[in-house]
């Protein structure tokens, strides 16, 4: 059974400027302006929900890092910077004819 799709009427206040200007650009576009609007309409809403669905997983991601960060060593950037230190330095003594 379908269920039947049932149309509203929107209203709504416009500058006569923008409005005259709108439909001497719709003229050209063998389309209406309300065929128009309701474009405009469903691609707003489509990337709503798209934002909507990126900011969930971003949401869900940057939680991830916190939950696995808190689960386990802290490492500080001292740290991490003291041992790429100690590696340049390695890697510099194995080099020949470099020097330390």
């Amino acid at each position: 059974m379908e269920s039947a799709v049932s149309d509203t009427t929107l209203t709504f206040r416009v500058d006569s400027t923008l409005k005259d200007e709108f439909s001497s650009a719709v003229k050209g576009k063998d389309r209406s302006a309300a065929q128009l609007l309701r474009d405009f309409m469903r691609e707003f809403v489509k990337q709503q929900k798209e934002a909507s669905s990126h900011d969930a997983w971003m949401r869900r991601e940057v939680q991830a890092g916190i939950d696995a960060a808190n689960a386990g060593e802290i490492v500080t950037a001292e740290e991490v910077e003291a041992d790429a230190k100690a590696w340049r330095v390695k890697i510099v003594k194995q080099t020949p004819g470099a020097d330390a």
